[in-house]
């Protein structure tokens, strides 16, 4: 007997997309059930940015120059700029620092005698300047790039940049003993507790309450400071930050970035609609009052224009698009702005960077791959 259509509510339900496929294990069958009234919020935040979303994408699949250079990316020429092959060889700085020989760990900063890049300053020929790697500011000072070398493996330091590396019970030790010596751009990547980070072990996560402790208030800047946060598409973790942790740092919501990402021939990572793969990831803008002047102040002299969007082809597991110049225009205080990144596992030309594997993609093989980001507004 053939299987019998739908009924009329049954078709307006499917139709209405407030549902959402469940596999059974082992099995081709799928069901549908309601969404629960978080699920149905988080589609309602999709849904109203779905637009600007497919918007910006159409531009870039016009854009027929910028998708010959998104298509030429790495020299193998396979148009894969998503993993990098250092990773068999790299570091664990998160487990180097924890065993008892941790300060005593140095690294060997390598400058030439005129503070010379380090392409025109070769290993035998530069000054080395050996420092603590855990637990310590080190700080490159000078106008170019220079080489470290920690345990055989070399690492790129950018010019003008800063590096402390500790686990979170140390973060203190960066808050400055001036408030006009603060930080205006503080950019935060935490690693948030999710399945995907678990099971495939790229890095260790931390459970929410751990980031309330985080002194967001005392690096900032007396003329306050623009806070940028990446967070998971998750509805509990977006109302556990408008709810406690925003609240917790003094941080007044601003707007919403979307990082939207796609393959090197230009497509989407995935489906737009689908629920638990969004191929899409949100940065949540908040203002931080310094002692100068409260948040509705700076919220009245700083308009960021909400549900804009960047894309780029996604990296190495996790690893975000270089989205500091993007967020300039929109940072209170003095100019050029004091930035800072927290939970780093990278460093960026004239920014401190903190967290227990700032170094992770400092590592010198990296330099041979390019990146690209593409900017659109939503």
């Amino acid at each position: 007997m053939a299987a019998s259509e739908p009924d009329g509510r049954l078709a307006a339900f499917l139709k209405s997309g407030t549902y959402r496929k469940r596999k059974c294990r082992g099995k081709e069958k799928k069901k549908y059930r309601a969404l629960n009234s978080r699920e149905q919020l988080a589609d309602r935040r999709h849904q109203e940015v779905r637009a600007g979303l497919l918007k910006a994408h159409e531009a870039l699949l016009g854009a027929s120059e910028l998708l010959g250079v998104l298509r030429n990316l790495r020299s193998d020429g396979q148009g894969n700029c998503g993993e990098l092959t250092f990773a068999e060889r790299e570091l664990d700085f998160v487990e180097l620092g924890s065993v008892w020989q941790a300060p005593f760990y140095e690294i060997v900063l390598k400058i030439g005698d005129d503070g010379s890049a380090v392409e025109n300053a070769g290993f035998g020929s530069s000054n080395q300047i050996e420092v603590p790697v855990f637990d310590n500011l080190i700080a490159n000072e000078w106008s170019t790039d220079i080489e470290a070398e920690l345990l055989e493996h070399k690492y790129i330091l950018p010019k003008k940049s800063c590096v402390y590396m500790s686990d979170l019970r140390q973060i203190h030790k960066l808050i400055p003993a001036e408030s006009d010596r603060g930080f205006n751009l503080i950019v935060i990547d935490p690693p948030w507790e999710n399945s995907s980070a678990h099971q495939k072990q790229k890095y260790r996560t931390l459970p929410n309450n751990y980031f309330l402790s985080l002194p967001v208030k005392q690096l900032t800047h007396s003329r306050g400071a623009l806070v940028a946060l990446w967070v998971t598409n998750r509805e509990k973790l977006r109302t556990f930050v408008e709810n406690e942790l925003f609240p917790k740092w003094g941080v007044k919501y601003a707007a919403t970035f979307y990082w939207l990402k796609v393959k090197a021939n230009g497509f989407l990572i995935s489906e737009l609609d689908l629920f638990h793969h969004r191929p899409y990831e949100c940065l949540l803008l908040g203002l931080s009052d310094g002692k100068g002047m409260d948040s509705e102040e700076l919220q009245r002299l700083i308009r960021i224009s909400d549900n804009q969007v960047f894309i780029s082809v996604p990296g190495d597991y996790s690893r975000k698009p270089p989205i500091g110049e993007l967020l300039l225009d929109y940072v209170p205080g003095p100019k050029p702005a004091r930035c800072i990144e927290l939970f780093a596992r990278e460093m960026i030309e004239g920014w401190t960077s903190w967290g227990n594997d700032p170094l992770h993609f400092q590592d010198s093989s990296i330099y041979n791959y390019g990146r690209i980001i593409i900017v659109s507004a939503a």
